[in-house]
Protein backbone atom coordinates (compact mmCIF):
# COMPACT_ATOMS: atom_id res chain seq x y z
CA UNK A 1 0.00 0.00 0.00
CA UNK A 2 1.30 3.40 -0.91
CA UNK A 3 2.41 5.48 2.13
CA UNK A 4 0.45 8.69 3.01
CA UNK A 5 1.60 11.86 3.00
CA UNK A 6 1.44 14.37 6.21
CA UNK A 7 2.78 17.73 6.43
CA UNK A 8 3.57 18.82 10.24
CA UNK A 9 4.58 22.84 11.05
CA UNK A 10 6.98 23.72 13.37
CA UNK A 11 9.02 20.11 13.62
CA UNK A 12 12.26 21.27 15.13
CA UNK A 13 11.38 20.61 18.35
CA UNK A 14 8.69 19.92 21.47
CA UNK A 15 5.43 18.40 19.70
CA UNK A 16 6.34 18.95 16.19
CA UNK A 17 9.54 17.03 15.97
CA UNK A 18 7.43 14.13 17.89
CA UNK A 19 4.82 14.27 15.80
CA UNK A 20 6.91 13.65 12.84
CA UNK A 21 8.88 10.79 14.69
CA UNK A 22 5.25 9.51 15.40
CA UNK A 23 3.79 9.10 11.84
CA UNK A 24 7.14 7.83 10.23
CA UNK A 25 7.43 5.51 12.31
CA UNK A 26 3.94 4.45 11.74
CA UNK A 27 3.91 4.34 8.25
CA UNK A 28 3.72 8.16 6.59
CA UNK A 29 5.99 10.11 4.52
CA UNK A 30 6.48 12.86 6.51
CA UNK A 31 7.29 16.68 5.76
CA UNK A 32 9.23 18.31 7.82
CA UNK A 33 8.99 21.97 8.20
CA UNK A 34 9.91 24.59 10.33
CA UNK A 35 11.38 28.72 9.25
CA UNK A 36 14.92 28.06 10.30
CA UNK A 37 16.49 25.81 7.84
CA UNK A 38 19.51 24.76 10.16
CA UNK A 39 17.80 23.73 12.95
CA UNK A 40 15.41 21.79 10.87
CA UNK A 41 17.76 20.45 8.91
CA UNK A 42 19.79 19.01 11.79
CA UNK A 43 16.46 17.65 13.49
CA UNK A 44 15.22 16.23 10.40
CA UNK A 45 18.65 14.52 9.92
CA UNK A 46 18.35 13.02 13.26
CA UNK A 47 15.63 11.14 12.36
CA UNK A 48 15.97 10.42 9.48
CA UNK A 49 19.60 8.51 10.86
CA UNK A 50 16.93 6.12 12.78
CA UNK A 51 16.05 4.67 9.23
CA UNK A 52 12.58 6.68 8.99
CA UNK A 53 11.21 8.44 6.11
CA UNK A 54 11.62 12.02 6.03
CA UNK A 55 11.91 15.02 4.00
CA UNK A 56 12.67 18.54 5.26
CA UNK A 57 11.20 21.67 3.28
CA UNK A 58 11.68 24.85 4.53
CA UNK A 59 8.51 26.49 5.63
CA UNK A 60 7.45 29.88 7.61
CA UNK A 61 3.73 29.59 7.78
CA UNK A 62 3.85 33.54 7.38
CA UNK A 63 4.75 33.38 4.41
CA UNK A 64 2.57 33.06 1.51
CA UNK A 65 5.19 32.90 -1.11
CA UNK A 66 6.72 29.89 0.95
CA UNK A 67 3.64 28.31 1.37
CA UNK A 68 2.90 28.20 -2.50
CA UNK A 69 6.44 26.80 -2.70
CA UNK A 70 5.57 24.14 -0.75
CA UNK A 71 2.31 23.58 -2.08
CA UNK A 72 3.96 23.49 -5.60
CA UNK A 73 6.81 21.11 -4.59
CA UNK A 74 4.27 18.47 -2.76
CA UNK A 75 2.08 18.57 -5.59
CA UNK A 76 4.78 18.05 -8.23
CA UNK A 77 6.68 15.15 -6.22
CA UNK A 78 3.44 13.20 -4.47
CA UNK A 79 0.29 14.96 -6.09
CA UNK A 80 -1.49 14.87 -2.95
CA UNK A 81 -1.30 15.54 0.72
CA UNK A 82 -3.06 13.14 3.21
CA UNK A 83 -2.66 14.95 6.73
CA UNK A 84 -1.60 18.49 7.88
CA UNK A 85 -0.28 19.09 11.26
CA UNK A 86 -1.15 22.94 11.83
CA UNK A 87 1.60 22.92 15.07
CA UNK A 88 3.25 25.94 14.36
CA UNK A 89 2.84 28.82 17.01
CA UNK A 90 4.35 31.33 19.32
CA UNK A 91 3.31 32.40 22.73
CA UNK A 92 5.05 36.09 22.77
CA UNK A 93 3.40 37.22 25.95
CA UNK A 94 3.30 35.17 28.36
CA UNK A 95 1.49 36.03 31.50
CA UNK A 96 1.69 39.67 29.91
CA UNK A 97 -1.84 41.85 30.61
CA UNK A 98 -3.89 42.83 27.46
CA UNK A 99 -4.85 46.00 29.03
CA UNK A 100 -0.86 46.80 28.50
CA UNK A 101 0.25 44.76 25.78
CA UNK A 102 1.60 45.96 22.66
CA UNK A 103 -1.30 45.49 19.70
CA UNK A 104 2.05 44.26 17.35
CA UNK A 105 2.36 41.68 19.74
CA UNK A 106 -1.43 40.56 19.06
CA UNK A 107 -0.84 40.98 15.10
CA UNK A 108 2.47 38.99 15.19
CA UNK A 109 1.06 36.25 17.13
CA UNK A 110 -2.17 36.07 14.56
CA UNK A 111 -0.01 35.81 12.00
CA UNK A 112 1.36 32.90 13.15
CA UNK A 113 -1.10 30.70 15.27
CA UNK A 114 -4.09 31.52 13.24
CA UNK A 115 -3.28 32.97 9.65
CA UNK A 116 -0.58 30.78 8.67
CA UNK A 117 -3.14 27.77 9.31
CA UNK A 118 -5.60 29.46 7.53
CA UNK A 119 -3.30 29.85 4.36
CA UNK A 120 -2.51 26.03 4.53
CA UNK A 121 -6.02 25.17 5.33
CA UNK A 122 -6.81 27.11 2.14
CA UNK A 123 -4.17 25.56 -0.02
CA UNK A 124 -4.13 21.82 0.99
CA UNK A 125 -7.66 21.35 2.05
CA UNK A 126 -9.48 21.23 -1.77
CA UNK A 127 -6.47 18.94 -2.71
CA UNK A 128 -7.39 16.84 0.07
CA UNK A 129 -11.13 16.79 -1.69
CA UNK A 130 -9.85 16.84 -5.19
CA UNK A 131 -8.47 12.98 -4.28
CA UNK A 132 -10.91 12.34 -2.32
CA UNK A 133 -8.97 12.05 1.72
CA UNK A 134 -7.38 14.51 4.12
CA UNK A 135 -7.38 14.76 7.95
CA UNK A 136 -6.39 18.08 9.44
CA UNK A 137 -5.15 18.39 13.41
CA UNK A 138 -4.87 22.02 14.46
CA UNK A 139 -2.97 22.23 17.47
CA UNK A 140 -4.33 24.36 19.89
CA UNK A 141 -4.78 24.82 24.00
CA UNK A 142 -7.25 24.90 26.75
CA UNK A 143 -5.72 28.75 27.50
CA UNK A 144 -8.10 29.12 24.19
CA UNK A 145 -11.26 27.83 25.81
CA UNK A 146 -14.08 29.92 26.50
CA UNK A 147 -14.90 27.95 29.31
CA UNK A 148 -11.72 28.59 31.09
CA UNK A 149 -11.01 32.01 29.92
CA UNK A 150 -9.35 34.16 32.34
CA UNK A 151 -6.54 37.24 32.42
CA UNK A 152 -3.41 37.52 30.92
CA UNK A 153 -1.36 36.17 27.94
CA UNK A 154 -4.11 37.73 26.10
CA UNK A 155 -2.58 37.23 22.50
CA UNK A 156 -2.03 33.44 23.05
CA UNK A 157 -5.46 32.88 24.47
CA UNK A 158 -7.00 34.62 21.58
CA UNK A 159 -5.17 33.10 18.50
CA UNK A 160 -5.96 29.55 19.89
CA UNK A 161 -10.07 30.59 20.94
CA UNK A 162 -9.43 31.18 16.58
CA UNK A 163 -7.91 28.22 15.74
CA UNK A 164 -10.88 26.43 17.34
CA UNK A 165 -13.21 28.86 15.50
CA UNK A 166 -11.21 28.15 12.63
CA UNK A 167 -11.38 24.09 13.09
CA UNK A 168 -15.19 24.46 13.60
CA UNK A 169 -15.66 26.87 10.31
CA UNK A 170 -13.37 24.27 7.99
CA UNK A 171 -15.12 21.23 9.51
CA UNK A 172 -19.26 22.20 8.62
CA UNK A 173 -17.69 23.35 5.28
CA UNK A 174 -15.86 20.48 4.25
CA UNK A 175 -18.96 18.00 6.05
CA UNK A 176 -19.97 15.13 4.36
CA UNK A 177 -16.86 14.53 2.89
CA UNK A 178 -14.05 12.70 2.92
CA UNK A 179 -11.94 15.41 4.72
CA UNK A 180 -12.48 15.66 8.45
CA UNK A 181 -10.47 18.53 10.32
CA UNK A 182 -10.11 18.59 14.10
CA UNK A 183 -8.44 20.32 16.82
CA UNK A 184 -6.43 19.26 19.65
CA UNK A 185 -5.00 20.15 22.90
CA UNK A 186 -1.91 18.86 23.94
CA UNK A 187 -1.72 19.36 27.79
CA UNK A 188 0.94 20.75 29.45
CA UNK A 189 3.83 19.86 27.61
CA UNK A 190 7.66 19.70 28.20
CA UNK A 191 8.51 21.92 25.17
CA UNK A 192 10.87 25.28 25.64
CA UNK A 193 6.98 26.72 25.20
CA UNK A 194 6.05 24.56 28.07
CA UNK A 195 8.87 24.90 30.62
CA UNK A 196 11.14 21.60 31.97
CA UNK A 197 8.07 21.62 34.81
CA UNK A 198 5.54 20.45 32.66
CA UNK A 199 4.03 17.05 33.59
CA UNK A 200 4.08 15.58 30.13
CA UNK A 201 6.67 14.28 27.74
CA UNK A 202 5.66 14.94 23.98
CA UNK A 203 6.03 11.67 23.03
CA UNK A 204 2.89 11.04 25.79
CA UNK A 205 1.41 14.75 23.71
CA UNK A 206 1.35 13.61 20.51
CA UNK A 207 -1.04 10.50 21.31
CA UNK A 208 -4.22 12.03 20.53
CA UNK A 209 -2.30 13.73 17.62
CA UNK A 210 -1.99 10.19 15.69
CA UNK A 211 -5.15 9.63 16.53
CA UNK A 212 -6.78 11.94 15.21
CA UNK A 213 -4.21 12.11 12.47
CA UNK A 214 -5.41 8.11 11.07
CA UNK A 215 -8.96 8.98 12.00
CA UNK A 216 -11.45 6.22 10.17
CA UNK A 217 -14.55 7.40 7.46
CA UNK A 218 -16.60 7.04 10.67
CA UNK A 219 -14.15 9.54 12.95
CA UNK A 220 -15.30 12.82 14.63
CA UNK A 221 -15.10 16.22 12.18
CA UNK A 222 -15.14 19.61 13.76
CA UNK A 223 -14.28 18.29 17.16
CA UNK A 224 -11.61 19.70 20.18
CA UNK A 225 -10.03 17.12 22.02
CA UNK A 226 -7.64 16.13 24.52
CA UNK A 227 -6.31 12.34 25.76
CA UNK A 228 -9.11 11.06 22.58
CA UNK A 229 -12.01 13.04 24.86
CA UNK A 230 -13.60 15.65 23.86
CA UNK A 231 -12.92 19.03 25.72
CA UNK A 232 -15.37 21.71 26.02
CA UNK A 233 -14.78 24.86 23.78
Amino acid sequence: MEKKIALVTGSNRGIGFEACRQLAKNGFKVIFTCRNEQKGMEACNFLIASGLDIVFHRLDVTSPEEIDNISQMIKKEFGRLDVLVNNAGVYLDKELELLSLNPEIVRNTMEVNLIGPLRLCQTFIPLMLEKGYGRVVNISSTMGSLNEMVGRSGAYRMSKTAMNSLTRILADEVDGSPVKVNAMCPGWVRTDMGGPMAPLSPLKATKTLLWLATLPEDGPNGGYFRNNKPLPW
